[in-house]
């Protein structure tokens, strides 16, 4: 009997040496996985110290770039939430993956706020970016080689608006109306006469660089008089038409388009709405047409978006866009400084420098040296090439976001004139460039 306990006893211990692996404790298992766990700057300090520098860069210095804003905390949060890991091809009711339960209903929440917030009849919140928007409207309506008639991008348009080198000019035919020479403002007579000769399938207005407000309801009659249907690209005003401080293109155009980073100070991406009767064709040019998996987490963010241009204070914002834009402008055009169309409409202006014998490269990095982040701009009928540029647009969004109003848009515009006067002159540089610092500290960005 000790003999077969001796034996036994060694299997038993063999069995449990065999077994132990399998039966470790849950947290041996975790601190297998404790890298997973691990905050950003203890598993990544190379990207969390790139993070930090960037934070440190937009809270110190006055973003002026009319097609940048700050999101809110609320917006940043859900672009960085668990939605991120999940793939949900389809749309809500119609995924090609299991567990969408939860999307599904986010999903709708955006598309339903969209509709809400615009008065539109139908949206997909999908597109990754207004160019994907676009391109899906193309895709959607017309065959490739399509007709496309747009603003010239030299006059202010968009590279999703038929440039050479860009998909719509790359695989539609496109033909550009633009501005008068005589006052840089869309000439409706010539889009007429265009649209007239060229019959094109599809007419799209909106801009990137246009100071002034877009007649929507005159472009629908020029559509209506040669047959073609109308694209509004809303990207820049989205904001000021979600709270009727602009045209509103919804009820007359077939398509609107928009990103919803600019002055909707969302999530950087995309979304359009169209008539009831155009939302299949859009869905499915979407998907399977164009993109695979939308952005879960993207979408989140563009709902809490949706949901903060609804309320009072977001009016009350767009109204201290324009009136500390036009206040801006006043204030240049009283240092002679000369402004495309003379003024502006809207969130932005377009400084034009041909007189002042610089480009619009030198005084992007003369500003940013003195922590004003404008961007060199190409003016109708420039001279100089697209790398150098005759101006430099300017935009009211971000300074405003961070509590800045008219009050403040004096003290701005004498900083440009100083920096652009000194040519870059590094003492009047470091000055202004302390006192930017001092208004950023009274004004923080919600990060």
């Amino acid at each position: 009997m000790a003999g077969g306990c001796g034996i036994l006893t060694a299997m038993t211990d063999a069995t449990t040496q065999k077994t132990e692996p399998a039966a470790r404790p849950a947290a041996d298992a975790k601190a297998k996985l404790a890298h997973l766990f691990a905050s950003l700057a203890e598993i990544d300090p190379a990207v969390q110290g790139l993070i930090d520098r960037e934070i440190e860069r937009q809270g110190s210095n006055l973003e002026l770039i009319a097609s940048e804003n700050h999101a809110s905390r609320a917006i940043l949060e859900a672009t960085a939430s668990v939605f991120t890991n999940k793939y949900a091809e389809g749309y809500p009711g119609k995924r090609y993956y299991g567990g969408c339960e939860v999307v599904d209903e986010l999903e709708q929440l955006a598309i339903d706020r969209a509709k809400e917030l615009f008065g539109a009849e139908y949206a997909n919140v999908q597109p990754h970016s207004g160019s994907s928007a676009n391109m899906t409207v193309y895709f959607a309506t017309m065959p490739l080689k399509g007709r496309l008639l747009t603003m010239d991008l030299g006059h202010g348009g968009h590279l999703s608006h038929g440039m050479s080198r860009n998909f719509s000019g790359a695989h539609y035919t496109c033909v550009h109306y633009g501005v008068s020479e005589l006052n840089g403002r869309i000439n409706l007579d010539d889009v007429r006469t265009l649209a007239r000769v060229f019959k094109p399938e599809m007419i799209v207005c909106g801009a990137s660089a246009y100071p002034r407000r877009i007649d929507f309801e005159s472009f629908r009659a020029i559509a209506d008089e040669v047959g073609a249907l109308l694209m509004a690209d809303i990207a820049h005003v989205a904001g000021l038409v979600a709270t009727g401080l602009h045209p509103d293109p919804v009820p007359v155009c077939d398509f609107v388009t928009s990103t919803t980073h600019k002055t909707l100070r969302g999530p950087r991406s995309g979304t359009i709405l169209c008539k009831k009767k155009w939302g299949k064709k859009i869905d499915s040019a979407m998907f399977p047409g164009l993109q695979g998996g939308p952005l879960v987490h993207v979408i989140a963010a563009k709902a809490v978006a949706f949901y903060e241009a609804m309320q009072p204070q977001f009016k009350d914002y767009c109204r201290e866009i324009i009136a500390s834009s036009k206040a801006l402008a006043n204030e240049l055009l009283h240092k002679d400084y000369k402004l495309v169309t003379g003024g502006t409409d809207n969130h932005m202006m377009l400084v034009d420098l041909s007189e002042k014998n610089m480009t619009g490269r030198q005084a992007q990095e003369w500003l940013e040296a003195a922590g004003l982040i404008v961007n060199k701009n190409t003016l109708p009928f420039d001279k100089k090439p697209i790398r150098e540029t005759s101006g430099i647009r300017i935009g009211t969004p971000s300074v405003c976001t961070r509590g800045l109003t008219v009050e403040h848009m004096p003290a701005l515009a004498g900083w440009i004139d100083d920096v652009l006067a000194a040519r870059g002159d590094e003492k009047i540089t470091r000055r202004i460039k302390g006192e930017v610092r001092e208004m950023c500290k009274q004004f923080p960005t919600p990060h």
